[in-house]
């Protein structure tokens, strides 16, 4: 019988780890952070974990080797989280006149800090706006700034905090909004904010989310060492830890709303989460039915992070979704979906 070579053998050590560490992966998002908050740190690796994954079966399929066995069963279990990280083949709907739009953006203060050199940025983001057109317009990060041209929205809700340097999220609208509120975070900046929008006969609550920062540089990668791992990891901990209250009061307040529910903004995690799948609950998730790619919507270089969604509940129908990563106005891209919302009577059917 042939000896196995030494490469052979530690590669499919590697892949054995790999796939105990995807498995783990696998649970987190069914365990709340606070009782495991270093591990939860692994569910931001999973779409590496998942793409390793298939790179090790790739391969021993190439051989003809029955190794192949332990990555097909990662990836047949992990079925689903396949389906978050990388959608196919995504058509749009035909446009009908009761489609809408809504776009939620991370702006990032419009670069009022100049972290890019573009001076511009505000006249340029306004562009993306009124390119897109959105009937719906959810942007967080956002501070007065007299560039940015917003003139088409007769209604909005705009929450605000600071004395000298005010920030916080606006909410613009083509259809009346009848009401609005906020949630506010203990011991955070962030927040949320929400508006009851009319729309001809329905009235649709519209959440602007924007949970607390993990506080990673786009550039982090560039700079590491050994004790910035540490507290970048011990950083990220904490902040999951947060965030699971955070979902959790987002949850108990859209539970008590009768009203349709669109959710949508920046998570400041992944779809693999506990806080993702905690908010998201029984809602489609907007790239999930009609995006296409990695959706990625953080410009995390060489890696797909999606971190800003769109949630919607069954009523209504989810006909086109865009994340547009050619817009580098922010350390986010815009993200853009069309809907429909359809009769009760018909949802139930």
């Amino acid at each position: 019988m042939k000896r196995e070579s030494l490469i052979s053998r530690v590669a499919f050590f590697c892949n054995k780890v790999l796939a105990l560490l995807t498995f783990l992966a696998y649970i987190l998002p069914f365990l709340a952070p606070n009782l495991f908050p270093f591990l939860s740190v692994l569910t931001l690796l999973l779409p590496l974990f998942l793409i390793l994954n298939v790179a090790f079966f790739i391969i021993w399929v190439l051989q003809l080797k029955r190794k192949m066995v332990l990555s097909g069963i990662v990836l047949l279990i992990g079925i689903t989280f396949l389906g978050k990280l990388y959608r196919f083949n995504a058509v749009a709907l035909d446009t009908e006149p009761d489609d809408f739009v809504v776009m939620s953006y991370n702006v990032r203060l419009f670069n009022k800090y100049e972290w890019l050199p573009n001076k511009k940025v505000p006249n340029d983001i306004s562009d993306v706006i009124q390119d897109y057109n959105p009937d719906i317009l959810c942007l967080q990060e956002f501070t007065p700034n007299e560039d940015v041209r917003l003139r088409n929205f007769p209604y909005k809700k705009i929450y605000l905090k600071g004395d000298k340097n005010k920030y916080g999220q606006a909410i613009y609208s083509k259809y009346e909004i009848v009401n609005t509120g906020k949630i506010v975070f203990p011991n955070s900046t962030n927040n949320v904010i929400f508006a009851d929008i009319l729309k001809k006969n329905d009235t649709i609550r519209v959440y602007s989310m924007h949970l607390q920062s993990v506080k990673i540089s786009t550039d982090i990668h560039e700079k590491l060492d050994e004790s910035k791992s540490k507290f970048i990891f011990k950083r990220i901990s904490e902040a999951f830890k947060q965030q699971q209250l955070q979902s959790e009061l987002i949850k108990n307040h859209y539970d008590s709303c009768s009203y349709a529910k669109i959710i949508c903004g920046d998570m400041n995690n992944s779809a693999f989460s506990y806080v993702y799948r905690n908010i998201k609950g029984k809602m489609k998730d907007a790239f999930e039915e009609a995006g296409f790619g990695f959706g990625t919507s953080y410009n995390f270089k060489y890696y797909p992070a999606r971190i800003d969604y769109v949630f919607v509940e069954d009523s209504f129908v989810v006909k086109e979704f865009i994340t547009n990563n050619q817009v580098k106005l922010s350390d986010h891209f815009p993200v853009i979906t069309r809907l429909k919302k359809v009769e009760l009577e018909k949802n139930e059917k």
